[in-house]
């Protein structure tokens, strides 16, 4: 029997958030037969993004451990400031591993088969290195520190000529991941400009990704590179090494949205594929599971007939962009990220899904998958599934400046779908593995806590508060009790990653409950 399944035909558990405990989380799985091949991919991989949720060293091995016996032999690190820089230390933050741990990481992936690229974000998202003043001079633009300045390229060149050597002395990958996706800066700096009116945007990237590409390549490497602006400038493909990989991420569109998509397919270079189990729309609020089932079950077997070598699972704990804290006009002291997604630990279901999905030539059957995944992993009947997954997918829909995204609903009807949710789990009684259903529940009541909030702001946006009195309100917000969210959250979270990261994820979660009662309070006074 294949590595997906246990000899009992039970998936492998993915992700033992009980380290200290043994390990009882059970992803189940359809029977299949023993020896089926692989389908179609030589590269099956899963990426890690630790901006934030930085997992404990104990929980990592763990992980790589069982993403091995589920048939991946590939894991993407974006360690961003977690990674141990030993030339440029003042990148590194506060959960920064050793580079002894690094060095054992990557050797224990190894001797599982598993090979560990690194990803070193070398044009956008690169915030957590240009916020340094260090390295003001390579800033695109200096109020928003989300890009480097192509055209600074010898500075540039410098700098990850460094870090590339950084990352070559503890990975032994023949990969290094260079990013170079969602460069919304193209063109702010006065020279970028000069160079956009005279041979266009598409040269602009394309020239510097050209650079990044063969450096690393004369660093005895290849590279890889996000898909989506190379589509956007197809000339962007012009001239770069034919050792280059490009990772098309399509989390549920059409494969044109960033361009012509024949222009990557016919480009000549290596393609894999890349779907999501943590994107937008998805907050600590929110969780789309149908949008990310439905997108395992089609762009997998759309990457498989489009002839990519690889295929990736990224999981994205925040969108990579963040929010700066100024000191003055001109100076930046904090750069906390935004839109932070329910740690990793929460969605074994989805990856299981994917583990699903690359061990059969067929589109993942969505209904079948679910009733069996939960009746050997919870215990439940078909009665039980049913009311699950309708919990689990009721309303997921955004609130963005006191609107919903479905037209015609009411934040506060959107409220009740999704306290309905919370009920509809409770009364469930899964006989096993009551910590991984444990978060289901926890997500459903911290999306209820949110949606109340937000009918409060709400209401106290309409003139005259809407007939309520501010003490009401307040008195609705109180009866939230969102240090009993905290404490679940930090107990589920607690065995991996550590408790002062949980603490601020609590403080932040909880950021527009406490702004509303302190306005509201005052107003009672």
């Amino acid at each position: 029997m294949n590595k997906l399944m246990h000899r009992d035909a039970r998936y492998k558990g993915l992700f033992p958030l009980i380290l200290c405990l043994a390990l009882t989380v059970s992803l189940a799985g359809h029977a299949r037969s023993a020896g089926r091949m692989q389908t179609g991919f030589q590269v099956r991989g899963f990426h890690l993004d630790l901006r934030v949720q930085v997992m404990k060293m104990p929980a990592l091995r763990a992980f790589a451990h069982e993403l091995s016996e589920n048939g991946i032999n590939t894991l993407i690190m974006e360690w961003e400031a977690s990674y141990p820089y030993r030339q440029h230390q003042v990148i590194s933050n506060r959960y920064a591993y050793s580079r002894e741990e690094v060095k054992s990481f990557v050797a224990y992936c190894d001797s599982l088969g598993i090979d560990v690229i690194p990803l070193q974000q070398s044009f956008g998202h690169v915030e957590y290195i240009l916020r340094h003043y260090r390295y003001r001079d390579l800033r695109e633009d200096q109020k928003d520190f989300s890009q480097v300045n192509p055209l600074k390229e010898d500075l540039c060149k410098a700098l990850f000529t460094d870090l590339y050597r950084d990352l070559i002395e503890t990975h032994t990958s023949d990969y290094i991941h260079i990013g170079g996706d969602e460069t919304y800066l193209l063109g702010h700096s006065k020279e970028s400009q000069e160079k956009i009116a005279r041979v266009g945007r598409g040269r602009l990237y394309g020239d510097y990704l050209k650079m990044l590409c063969e450096l690393v390549v004369s660093l005895g490497k290849r590279p890889i590179v996000w898909a989506d602006i190379a589509l956007k400038y197809p000339d962007a493909f012009r001239d770069l090494p034919k050792e280059t990989v490009f990772v098309d991420w399509n989390y549920g569109w059409p494969l044109d949205r960033f361009g012509d998509h024949r222009q990557l397919v016919e480009s000549g270079y290596e393609v894999w594929g890349a779907p999501s189990i943590r994107s937008h729309p998805d907050n600590y609020f929110l969780a789309d599971w149908n949008k990310h089932f439905l997108n395992i079950q089609s762009f997998v077997p759309q990457a498989r007939e489009l002839g990519y070598k690889g295929i990736v699972m990224t999981s994205w704990s925040t969108s990579g962009i963040y929010s700066p804290v100024f000191e003055s006009s001109s100076d930046i002291i904090d750069l906390p990220a935004i839109r932070r997604v329910y740690p990793l630990t929460g969605f074994n279901l989805l990856v299981a899904a994917y583990f699903e999905s690359l061990h059969s030539a067929e589109p993942l059957d969505i209904n079948k998958f679910v009733h069996t995944y939960t009746r050997e992993a919870y215990g439940f009947d078909d009665a039980a599934v049913d009311v699950f997954w309708r919990a689990l997918t009721m309303t997921p829909y955004e609130v963005t400046q006191g609107r919903v995204s479905r037209p015609g609903m009411t934040v506060a009807a959107l409220r009740d779908s999704a306290a309905l949710a919370s009920d509809l789990l409770r009364q469930l009684k899964p006989s096993k593995n009551q910590d991984e259903f444990a978060h289901y529940l926890l997500m459903s009541d911290i999306r209820t806590f949110y949606l109340e909030c937000m009918a409060v702001e709400y209401q106290l946006n309409l003139p005259g508060l809407g007939g309520a009195t501010p003490g009401e309100l307040a008195d609705r917000l109180h009866q939230l009790r969102p240090e009993e969210l905290d404490k679940r959250f930090i107990d589920l979270q607690k065995h991996a990653f550590y408790l002062s990261e949980l603490n601020l994820e609590n403080e932040l979660r909880n950021a527009r409950l406490k702004s509303l009662l302190a306005k509201l309070e005052k107003a009672t006074d």
